[in-house]
Formats: C-alpha cells, sequence, structure tokens
C-alpha cells in the first residue's frame, strides 16, 4: 500500500509542479485583474461540478462497488457493471451540458453575481465557461476510466493524467496572442486538456484489458448498490461544494483581486492536499474495499492507521511552512510580471489562514474511507453537511472584517469541524480508527513539526543575510535555502524519533508469495 501511495504521491507531486509552473505563467500574464476574474470563475465552475458528480461522489459509490464485484465475481463482473455505469454518465452529462450551454449567463449571474456590476467582465466569464464546461463531461469519463483502473490496482496512468491539464494550459499560455485575450488561451488550454485526458485512459484501460464499451443500464444488484451509495455521495460532495461557491460568491463582491488572492493561496494550500491526501484516499479506499469483501476487518484498520500516520509525515512541513513563511513563499513563487508584491501579500495572508485547517482536510479522507469502503456514504454526507453549514455562516461572519483571508479561515474551520464528526460517528458505530500504536506515534510526528517550525525561524534571518548581496533573485534564493534547511531537519527528526518503525515500510518491497510446495 505504501509503495501505491508513493506511486500516486509522486505522479500527483509532477502533476502539482507543472501546476505550479502552470501558475507561474498564468500569474504573469493575466495577473490579478478582470481578466483573470472572469477566468477563474469560468474555470471554477465547472471544477465545482466535476467535484460534485465525479471525482468526490462517483469515486465513493463506484470504486467499493466494483472491487466488490471484482473480487466476488471475476474481471468480467467489474467490467459489465461499468460499461453500463459508462452508458448512464454519458447520458446525464449529455443533458447536463445543453442546459449549461443554453443558459450560461443565467448560470454565471447565479453563481457568481457580483460580476453583473462589471458588463464587460460578466461577458467574459461567459464566454469563457462556454468554453470550459465541455471538460465537465470529459472529465467525468476520465475519472469513471480512472476508478476502474484504480480497483484494479493500477495507479500510475489515472495519477498522471491531470498532468495533462497543466501541459495544455502552459501551451496555450505561452501562445496567448493567437487568441482575443489570455483568458480565451487559458479556457481552450482548459478543454483540450479534458480530451486528451480520455483518450490516455481508455488506452491504459485497453492495455490493461479492462477498456470499457457502452452497454444498456440494468437495474441489477450491483447497479442497485452503487446509485444507493451515490445519491448520498453526491448530496455530501455538494455539500463541500456549496462552501466553494460561497467563496467564489462572496469574492466577487470584494475589491478586484481577491479572487486572484483566493486562487494562488488555495493554489499552494492544495499542494499537500493533492499530493498526500487524495493519493492517501485513492490507494486507502480499493485496499479496505478490498480487504473488508474478504473479511479481513483487522487487516483494513492497520491499513488505515498507517495511512493517516503517513499523511501526517508528510503534510505536516507544509502546514509549518505555510503558518510561517507565507510571505516568504508567495513572493518568491508569484511576485513577477503583472503580479505584484501587494498581491503576493493578499495571497500569502490567505494562505496562512487556510493552514490551520491543512492537517484535517489531508487526512479527510483516510477517516471516510472506513465508511465509503463498507458502502456507507450517509454518514459522512451527514458530517459534511453539518461542517458546510457552520463554514457559509463563519464566510458571513468574517468576510466583513478580514475580506478573503475571512472566507479562508471559515474553510479551515470547518474542515475541523468535518474531521470531529467523522470521528465522533465512527465511534458510535464501533468502527476501528487505526490501531493502538497510531496514537504514540502521531505525538511524535506532532513533536518533529515543532523542530521543524524552529528552525525556519531561526534559519529565514542567516538566508537573507546571504542573499542580501544578490541582484536578483533575492527572494528565491532565501526560499530555497530556508526549505533546504528545514527539510534537513525534519528527516533527522524523523529518523530519531521514529526511525525505522516509519521508514521501513516504505523501502520495504512486495513480499513475493511463497514458491509452491513440490510435487510428489
Amino acid at each position: 500500500m505504501f509503495r501505491s501511495i508513493l506511486s500516486v504521491g509522486g505522479l500527483t507531486l509532477l502533476s502539482r509542479l507543472a501546476g505550479f509552473v502552470r501558475d507561474v505563467i498564468m500569474a504573469a500574464v493575466l495577473g490579478a485583474g478582470p481578466v483573470a476574474d472572469a477566468f477563474l470563475v469560468a474555470f471554477r465552475l465547472p471544477n465545482h461540478f466535476r467535484a460534485i458528480f465525479a471525482e468526490g461522489a462517483f469515486n465513493a459509490a463506484f470504486v467499493p462497488t466494483y472491487a466488490r464485484l471484482r473480487e466476488q465475481g471475476g474481471p468480467g463482473a467489474g467490467r459489465g457493471f461499468a460499461d453500463e455505469i459508462l452508458t448512464a454518465m454519458a447520458l446525464l452529462h449529455g443533458v447536463l451540458l445543453a442546459l449549461a450551454l443554453a443558459f450560461t449567463p443565467q448560470f454565471v449571474g447565479l453563481l457568481a453575481p457580483g460580476l453583473a456590476e462589471d458588463g464587460a467582465r460578466f461577458d467574459l466569464a461567459v464566454t469563457l465557461t462556454r468554453i470550459t464546461f465541455p471538460y465537465l463531461a470529459l472529465i467525468s469519463v476520465a475519472t469513471l476510466i480512472s476508478g476502474a483502473l484504480n480497483a484494479s490496482n493500477r495507479f500510475a496512468m489515472a495519477a498522471a493524467a491531470p498532468i495533462l491539464l497543466n501541459v495544455c494550459m502552459i501551451g496555450t499560455l505561452l501562445g496567448a496572442a493567437l487568441f482575443p485575450t489570455a483568458g480565451h488561451a487559458a479556457a481552450w488550454g482548459v478543454l483540450a486538456s479534458g480530451v486528451l485526458q480520455v483518450i490516455v485512459l481508455a488506452w491504459d484501460a485497453e492495455r490493461a484489458g479492462i477498456g470499457l464499451r457502452f452497454s444498456v443500464p440494468r437495474l441489477d444488484p450491483g447497479t442497485r448498490r452503487f446509485l444507493k451509495a451515490l445519491g448520498p455521495a453526491i448530496i455530501g460532495s455538494a455539500g463541500v461544494q456549496i462552501a466553494l461557491f460561497a467563496d467564489t460568491i462572496i469574492a466577487t463582491f470584494l475589491p478586484s483581486g481577491a479572487l486572484s488572492a483566493l486562487y494562488y493561496a488555495d493554489r499552494i494550500n492544495q499542494l499537500p492536499i493533492g499530493v498526500v491526501g487524495i493519493a492517501v484516499g485513492t490507494v486507502l479506499l480499493p485496499e479496505m474495499s478490498r480487504r473488508l469483501a474478504a473479511g479481513d476487518d483487522a487487516g483494513a484498520a492497520h491499513a488505515q492507521a498507517r495511512a493517516i500516520e503517513f499523511a501526517v509525515l508528510l503534510a505536516a512541513p507544509f502546514v509549518v511552512a505555510s503558518l510561517l513563511i507565507p510571505d516568504l513563499t508567495m513572493r518568491a513563487l508569484f511576485a513577477r510580471g503583472a503580479f505584484t508584491a501587494g498581491d503576493a501579500a493578499a495571497a500569502a495572508a490567505t494562505l496562512q489562514a487556510y493552514a490551520v485547517g491543512l492537517f484535517a482536510f489531508v487526512v479527510l479522507r483516510a477517516f471516510i474511507a472506513p465508511f465509503h469502503a463498507r458502502s456507507d456514504t450517509t454518514t459522512p454526507m451527514i458530517a459534511s453537511l453539518s461542517a458546510v453549514a457552520v463554514n457559509v455562516a463563519l464566510k458571513l461572519v468574517l468576510v466583513g472584517a478580514l475580506a478573503q483571508v475571512g472566507l479562508a479561515l471559515a474553510t479551515a474551520i470547518g474542515g475541523w469541524i468535518n474531521l470531529g464528526l467523522l470521528i465522533l460517528f465512527a465511534r458510535r458505530r464501533g468502527l476501528p480508527l487505526g490501531d493502538s500504536r497510531l496514537a504514540g506515534r502521531l505525538v511524535r510526528l506532532l513533536l518533529c513539526a515543532l523542530v521543524l517550525a524552529g528552525t525556519l525561524v531561526l534559519v529565514e534571518p542567516y538566508a537573507r543575510s546571504l542573499a542580501a548581496r544578490l541582484a536578483f533573485g533575492r527572494e528565491e534564493v532565501v526560499l530555497a535555502l530556508v526549505v533546504f534547511a528545514g527539510g534537513l531537519v525534519y528527516a533527522l527528526a524523523v529518523a530519531v524519533l521514529l526511525g525505522r518503525q516509519v521508514i521501513a515500510p516504505l523501502l520495504a518491497r512486495r513480499a513475493k508469495p511463497p514458491p509452491p510446495p513440490p510435487a510428489n
């Protein structure tokens, strides 16, 4: 499991690094003005719906059902089920896409009402949304194929496919002069990436012998189980997206640049969530589903415990850095071209607020997995909606004094409420939360994080004095020195306080099955 997490996390990290390059180019080309705001609205809308109907809800219902059918009935049973779901999904998204394209002005007006006060910005957002929205249908098909690959223990291509989004957007942004605006260039890059992701994933599925075909949907037991899990999963995922919709809606009433500050801060905040949290959830869900289908409850609890501590181990440096050096991070990464030092300061304050809830979001999927692996999507839905209610209420309270920083802080608090409710519900149902070793290891990881925090505070002034005479690239050099020193000290602290207990499973190769006994 650890090697699969590292594989998914490594490829996701590569995708995020490509995304960082994309964001650096986008910041320099788009800046933080009206065109950037219009594109970010057009980019966020299909992504919100993708998270509701595709990655979040769909995987929660599809992967356990597919894994169970494959475990109990063989590959043919799993493939037949996937074929039927593919057909139903294509029909659903065809209708949704037609409605979205026909009513785009009303759609944008409902979800980003603040743009209506600026006619040019609103019209541009409508135009760009019509370009980006088909991405939803394409990425939903890609998600289905990825789920089938993951449940078949094939993680690499599904984790690598999102890299294409960044590659396509980089290409179109570099050729922005060929488009009416840089926003048009970025939007066409989004659409092109959806087409390419479907193509490469379909190719990998064919190579694996699990290529999908259109098939008439039937209401058999597997499909009924899937639909029963899908409804609450959609509502739960919609709850999370309601909070993000609230960010978009409220931010459109704030001064120009607030949406961009939220976007760039969230991009850094999403790096550990994507590289660590999503990688852990991607691997843990099919792992627990298979173990529970085989009756191995203890093995499922052990897998969850190791996944949680692994997530905390890798996320701790991001949490500490986002809390202690957000200004340095934003200046070094984005303060160039049309993105000013003032823009970087606004994004840094927003990043610091997001970091308050980063641990909660990174481990969230590991605490959701025990419910989803048992085809229980209702309990996580209740936890999600409860957290969202508090989250949205806090946004309305905090935005007046803190602007977009208040939106980010409310999101962070909502993450902790969601996690706390999942733990409470799991205990009430008698579900194991890890094993006896988990609590002690988490305490030691916290000590490692404190050592790292002290290192960052002490090293930054020395790094600034070393870089003071540089004519350019000063902030980049300071950040590199601080990150190198902090990473080295953190690795040493982990080695001393946890040693082989955590490191050995990461380096271990999968055990080979014993040879068959000799024939008599």
